[in-house]
């Protein structure tokens, strides 16, 4: 990506979390937990939609996932076969991962999960604060109700903060656009100029309706300048910008910010597939192997992450085989091993020595296996604690 493209993706990341710090502090500054077990172990899951071992672990795919292969691969707990034995849609499957019961729900979100999340266990048993439990997706489809279940006892009160960066980045920038103009007239060029004229007050961003306060809030000279670089680059060029990128620089300033206990990421530029676009999906799978490199050398910086945290990565599902009558790598739809049967890495703290577990695991069994993590016990759960990693 751009330098300042990024730049700009970056300084949007810092406004954004100001924006969901104070919501969070205002909504739940009476709420029971301790906010602050920042000695504790982390555990941070990244998903990245519908990826074929043909395009990454197999000879053939290898070429797009340098970062995996070569740097993280050779420090990693690797499970080559893990199985999605469950609906191989989005909202489902995250749903499976993060409860560890098969779930089948609405594809679109409009359903929470059936059973309780891994987040509203951590946070109800370790009485963990909202502050500790993150979703940041790329993925629309995950941000409606996959924060808490509808079990009674659970629910709201113990779920997650679940965030959708792509959408409030627009409704910021349509928000700014719009103020004092008729709908749909404004152009880039105003766009440009009412934007920088928000930064210009960095005590209250009235274009976007947001209002932050504490030094580390504040907005200095160098931030002002960086974005306002990026914006005129972005108004000259009209560039488009990579959805996933900004989910990492999101998680990125909520990991400088909460160090959560438990953060999970979704990344979707591969599911540009859909639309029929080979070399387009396959740039997703490159973005995400720079990305997840990226994220672990963040852990390994962050003194709150350093040698306490566990990394898995793992696609959410594969893609259909050329050939078959659902236009192959278009779609996710058949129960062959094609979009079933994908690979896992699990890196840091669990993952005690390097190591390839050639014995099938299921996507059920995460939840298990991060609960006995953090200590907690005594789930009916289906699925087992995976192999080879230390609780």
């Amino acid at each position: 990506m751009d330098a300042s493209r990024r730049n700009l993706l970056k300084a949007a990341s810092l406004l954004l979390v100001d924006h969901l710090a104070l919501a969070a502090r205002s909504t739940f500054a009476a709420e029971p937990g301790n906010a602050s077990r920042k000695g504790d172990r982390k555990v941070i899951i990244v998903t990245c939609g519908g990826i074929r071992r043909a395009e990454t672990f197999l000879d053939t795919g290898l070429v797009n996932i340098p970062h995996l292969y070569h740097d993280l691969l050779p420090r990693s707990v690797f499970y080559p076969h893990i199985r999605n034995a469950g609906v191989t849609s989005h909202y489902n499957t995250i749903s499976s991962i993060l409860t560890g019961n098969w779930q089948r729900l609405d594809d679109w979100g409009q359903s929470p999960p059936a059973n309780p999340t891994l987040f509203e266990y951590l946070r109800k048993r370790m009485e963990l604060s909202q502050d500790d439990a993150w979703l940041i997706s790329s993925n629309k489809a995950l941000t409606n109700r996959i924060g808490a279940s509808s079990i009674r006892e659970f629910g709201p009160r113990y779920g997650a903060n679940v965030v959708f960066p792509k959408q409030l980045l627009i409704n910021a920038v349509i928000q700014a656009a719009s103020q004092g103009h008729p709908e749909h007239s404004a152009d880039r060029a105003a766009m440009q100029h009412e934007l920088e004229a928000i930064l210009q007050h960095a005590d209250n961003y009235e274009g976007l309706g947001w209002s932050v306060s504490g030094d580390e809030s504040m907005l200095d000279l160098r931030m002002q300048a960086s974005m306002h670089q990026a914006i005129e680059e972005l108004v000259r060029t009209n560039a488009p910008v990579t959805g996933d990128e900004f989910t990492f620089l999101i998680s990125e300033e909520v990991m400088r910010r909460f160090a959560p206990s438990l953060l999970a990421i979704t990344f979707s530029d591969v599911e540009v597939a859909h639309f029929g676009s080979y070399s387009m999906h396959l740039a997703g799978i490159r973005t995400m192997d720079r990305l997840v490199y990226e994220l672990w050398n963040l852990v390994e910086e962050l003194p709150a992450y350093r040698g306490r945290t566990t990394l898995f990565v793992l696609p959410e599902f594969g893609r259909d085989f050329d050939g078959s009558n659902t236009n192959g790598f278009f779609n996710h739809r058949s129960s062959d091993d094609s979009t079933s049967l994908t690979w896992m890495m699990c890196l840091g703290e669990a993952a005690r020595a390097a190591d390839v577990i050639e014995r099938p695991v299921e996507h059920i069994d995460l939840c298990p296996t991060i609960a006995a993590m953090f200590g907690i016990k005594g789930l009916d759960l289906p699925g087992k604690p995976l192999p080879a990693l230390s609780a």
